[in-house]
């Protein structure tokens, strides 16, 4: 599991995955959600703009789970 700092209280799922390097585009994203790939704390996301805050588990089916911290 890798860790995303964050510095806001929260963050919506397609801006965090792009800032980390993880998606390359919101595009990418919505592909990501529209083929149930996308789970937060142990739930599919069905909306590309989810509030993420620290605390929060990310995971994308074969490619990786991050947790999202406070700076």
């Amino acid at each position: 599991m890798e860790i995303i700092n964050i510095s806001t209280p929260t963050i919506q799922l397609d801006q965090l995955l792009k800032w980390a390097g993880i998606a390359e585009s919101g595009g990418q994203v919505r592909l990501f959600i529209d083929d149930g790939l996308i789970s937060l704390n142990g739930v599919k996301v069905h909306e590309r703009r989810k509030k993420i805050q620290p605390g929060d588990i990310i995971e994308i089916q074969e490619i990786g789970i991050w947790k999202v911290m406070a700076e």
